[in-house]
């Protein structure tokens, strides 16, 4: 039998991030994966944006999560001598003068500083966007390359680690005090990080996963965009003169494929401000894992100590994945805490079924 620290299941953002945590701690890990499945991680065009929203506020935990970030994809890109981590310049058309002097107050705030770059009152990138009355320009944004990204991590495992590709199938799992036991290996704990897939399992029941739908278009145009545009949609570079204009959001109804509406949808939205013509190339979907409080889920089964998941990340996976996998992984070794937002603990229905 073949003994390892961990298994993780699942190589999306979060098994990939969490994998690169525990090799760099010299743990010994056996993932499982089918790629087919990554589909929320390997669509997403990778954006990282510490101010988001419709009323363009800063993002939950942005101070600690995004000095995070950009330690932890240079890093690993030096470890793997691949190239996926890509700061920009992110800009925002305002949309009224009640926003224009709502950011005009919050630049002088000490606590925006270090992402405004500059809020200006008139044209500004008038040549390929519409903006009357100006934007904000915004600092500690970009995208990850995420296909690049898992890819990697994936080569590092299949070439130090032990990798399958295939699913594991719970019920061939044995779960003891001691440990975690699957055909031929050992492991002192198993990690699910699956993604919107965990509602396929029995062991997280009463999880309040929500599979949110995103579509996305890739656009191919004739003029080079010199930044990250975002208002209503992204607009992300994605070579060749190419750039992908996402996401749309779908709670109601999140079936897989693409549909006509999702594309009007983005065709109208990224037109009501790119001034550029464009054709459209390609279309794709993912289902992203989101929660009822847009908190990811982490932490140890309510019945099993060795059982562990991480989940949740929903749309804010690149910019979450760096910063909870240190944390996950400080919590596994090191005996430190789980913040309380993002512990399974605070599900009372998971819980209390085990009551």
């Amino acid at each position: 039998m073949k003994k390892v620290d961990y298994i993780i299941v699942g190589l999306g953002l979060a098994g990939g991030c969490l994998a690169t945590q525990l090799m760099r701690r010299g743990k010994q890990i056996a993932v499982f994966d089918t790629p087919e499945q990554n589909r929320a991680s390997s669509v997403a065009a990778g954006i990282f944006n510490p101010i988001t929203g419709k009323r363009i506020v800063k993002t939950w935990k942005a101070d600690e999560v995004f000095s995070y970030l950009k330690s932890f994809y240079q890093s690993v890109e030096d470890e793997l001598g691949k190239k996926f981590y890509y700061p920009s310049e992110l800009y925002t058309p305002f949309r009224s003068i009640d926003e224009q002097n709502e950011w005009m107050a919050k630049s002088a705030d000490p606590s925006f500083s270090h992402y405004v770059l500059n809020v200006t009152t008139g044209p500004t990138y008038g040549d390929q966007v519409t903006d009357p009355l100006g934007g904000i320009l915004l600092a500690n944004c970009g995208f990850i390359n995420t296909n690049v990204f898992i890819d990697s991590v994936r080569e590092l495992v299949e070439k130090n680690q032990y990798y399958v590709e295939e699913e594991l199938d719970e019920k061939k799992m044995e779960i003891e005090k001691e440990g975690i036991y699957y055909r031929e290996l050992s492991a002192q704990k198993i990690i699910f990080c699956t993604g919107i897939h965990q509602l396929n399992s029995n062991l997280f029941e009463g999880l309040p996963l929500k599979p949110l739908k995103g579509e996305v278009i890739t656009i191919k145009t004739e003029v080079a965009l010199n930044r990250i545009y975002n208002r209503g949609v992204y607009v992300i570079e994605s070579g060749n003169m190419e750039y992908k204009v996402g996401a749309t959001y779908n709670l109601e109804n999140p079936v897989g494929g693409v549909t006509d509406a999702g594309r009007e949808e983005l065709i109208q939205k990224v037109s009501d401000f790119l001034k550029i013509q464009f054709k459209i190339t390609h279309q794709d979907w993912g289902i992203r894992p989101s929660t009822i409080d847009r908190r990811p889920l982490l932490g140890v089964h309510p019945q099993y100590e060795n059982v562990v998941i991480f989940n949740g990340l929903g749309t804010k996976g690149v910019s979450l994945a760096p910063y909870f996998s240190d944390q996950l992984t400080k919590w596994l070794l090191d005996g430190a805490k789980l913040d309380s937002q993002v512990n399974i603990s605070r599900v009372k229905a998971l819980y209390s079924k085990f009551d």
